[in-house]
């Protein structure tokens, strides 16, 4: 696949792919919002893309957690727009450098995919700022309540955002998709059991758009997915 793929979901958002992982561009009215940088080295496509889509300058930088494939470009865009760097608090120490993000507790079917993709991803430049810490309910003014949720499991500081009102969910990588569009519980999780609780969480809420670390997103009656992936858990 080319360096980043940009899919439209909808009149004001954009998946932005990589040759691993994903982020997605929000425009709010005033600039857009970035969920997450994808792999380092791709700001310049990042803003590329983002002028192309006349999405507007990015206002903020919103991380979903701190693995590579997710805060890569985060520090190039932020010094190259100015945009603020939010992110879970419980993560923040680990994006700023001040601590190792701890490894994942790997189910036995996770390793042979975690053996083939870890090599393929470079390590995001440290440190990346964090100029705000976001906690579990937290509201930010994206043109409409965005709501912040605390999920650990992935990571200790894995966040979601929740907009009740177009019903789009950013899940990072709590939740998943297959190419095939079948969705699952995020893999490489430092805590299986609080990850496994994480997606019970985000399948209560009442989504319409769920937007994936991993895989397509689904458009459209999001919620009653979610809860169906859940229940196999």
């Amino acid at each position: 696949m080319s360096p980043m793929e940009t899919t439209r979901l909808t009149d004001d958002l954009w998946r932005l792919r990589f040759r691993v992982g994903q982020a997605y561009a929000l425009r709010t009215g005033d600039g857009c919002v970035l969920i997450d940088t994808g792999l380092p080295g791709h700001e310049q496509d990042i803003l590329a893309a983002l002028d192309h889509l006349h999405a507007g300058p990015p206002r903020a930088i919103v991380l979903t957690h701190c693995h590579d494939d997710h805060c890569g470009s985060a520090a190039a865009l932020a010094a190259a727009t100015g945009a603020p760097i939010l992110a879970g608090a419980g993560d923040a120490p680990f994006l700023r450098g001040t601590a190792t993000v701890p490894p994942p507790v790997l189910a036995d079917r996770e390793r042979p995919l975690h053996a083939r993709v870890t090599p393929t991803v470079p390590p995001a430049p440290r440190p990346v700022p964090v100029d705000r810490e976001l906690s579990d309910g937290d509201t930010l003014d994206w043109g409409q309540p965005a709501h912040v949720l605390h999920i650990p499991g992935h990571t200790p500081g894995s966040i979601a955002v929740h907009l009740p009102r177009s019903g789009v969910l950013f899940t990072g990588d709590a939740v998943a998709a297959t190419e095939d569009g079948r969705v699952i519980l995020g893999v490489f999780n430092t805590d299986p059991p609080r990850a496994a609780d994480a997606m019970r969480r985000l399948a209560t809420l009442d989504a319409d758009i769920a937007c994936f670390g991993h895989g397509p997103a689904v458009v459209g009656g999001a919620g009653p997915v979610l809860r169906q992936a859940a229940a196999r858990l």
